[in-house]
Formats: C-alpha cells, sequence, structure tokens
C-alpha cells in the first residue's frame, strides 16, 4: 500500500494525451502503439521504487477507451528485469510474427503497468521487441528501441501523468533521395523528364 492517494484525474488526462496523440499519428486498425509506464514517478517516486496496480489500471483504462475509439493495437512496455520485453495479444505476436519469450510479468519484475496489461488481456503473452508506429513513455522509462525509425517527437498538450513527465512519438517513412526528390504529390503533375 502506498501513502500516495490515487488520483481518479489519470484516466482523463491519460485518455485526452492519448487523444491527441492517435489524431496526430493516424493511430488506426492496423499501426502499434508502445507504451512504457513508471507508476513509481505517477506517484512522485523514484522509477522502480514504489509501483501501484491501481495506479497502472487507471492509465490502462485510459489507453484502452482511446483505443477503441481508434482500433489500434498496444504493446507495453517491461521494465528492465525482462528486458523490456512487450506485453501484446497473441494474435498481434502471430499477426506481426513476433518472437515469444517465456516469464509472467508481476509488480517487482515487469512493472505494475505491464503487470496489469498481462492480466487484463484476453490471450496476452509477450514479445522480445516490436516495431511501433507511435509510442508514449510515462515516467522516462525509455521505449526508443521499440520505435519504427524515423521517431517525431509529439508534444502532447498536457506534459504530465500524475507527477510523470510525458513524451511522446509518432513515426513516419525515410526520406530517401537527393535534392531532386519530391515527397508529396503536386496539384498539377510537372512532366520535366528525369534524363
Amino acid at each position: 500500500m502506498t501513502d500516495y492517494p490515487v488520483d481518479h484525474a489519470l484516466r482523463e488526462q491519460t485518455v485526452t494525451i492519448m487523444r491527441e496523440l492517435a489524431e496526430a499519428a493516424g493511430l488506426r486498425a492496423g499501426k502499434v502503439l508502445v507504451v512504457g509506464t513508471s507508476t513509481s514517478e505517477i506517484t512522485g517516486r523514484q522509477i522502480g521504487t514504489g509501483g501501484v496496480l491501481e495506479t497502472a489500471q487507471q492509465v490502462l483504462d485510459g489507453i484502452a477507451e482511446v483505443q477503441a475509439e481508434f482500433g489500434f493495437d498496444t504493446a507495453y512496455q517491461c521494465c528492465e528485469h525482462l528486458n523490456r520485453a512487450l506485453v501484446v495479444e497473441r494474435e498481434l505476436l502471430e499477426r506481426l510474427g513476433l518472437t515469444e519469450v517465456a516469464a509472467v510479468p508481476v509488480p517487482k519484475a515487469g512493472g505494475s503497468m505491464a503487470s496489469a496489461a498481462y492480466r487484463s488481456f484476453h490471450d496476452p503473452c509477450l514479445a522480445e521487441s516490436i516495431s511501433a508506429h507511435a509510442g508514449i513513455d510515462i515516467g522516462e522509462t525509455m521505449i526508443g528501441m521499440h520505435l519504427r525509425r524515423v521517431a517525431v517527437p509529439f508534444r502532447p498538450s498536457i506534459r504530465y501523468i500524475g507527477k510523470a513527465r510525458v513524451t511522446a512519438a509518432m513515426t513516419r517513412p525515410k526520406l530517401i533521395g537527393g535534392e531532386r526528390a519530391v515527397y508529396r504529390m503536386e496539384q498539377e503533375n510537372d512532366r520535366s523528364a528525369c534524363d
């Protein structure tokens, strides 16, 4: 039990940030969001020192609300004690051909958020890694290893959930070509020869 009160605004803060990120990143069915969360940081403690399942559940519920609206998939990052493996639905693991690893996350090994996600999923499993289209990092848990290249920072209107700093990112395809490359179709087609 923690001496920090569980803030009922956590879900609402999460919904606001997630909706902004989903809209900006174009998250929809077939897209994946990676989530890293320190519930210790949310409650004002140092990462890894006081995880709270009730706090994790409020954030999880907020993400699930926006996920239901937009249709994207989620992957919840475990802590370093499980090598930052990801809690995913088995269907996503199989659809993307991800490598499964064996563990059940618990608050002391995996983290409260990964533990809560694992218990709430229909058919949970752990994936070794993923290349997500967007990510949200609540409490500076370091999700960059699970984002596609090229990551673009996203600045939500709310920068904290509870007492944890929030960083977010979306990704875009790599730009290829040199000075003659074009990245958007113009209204009038320029038929200039390339040779």
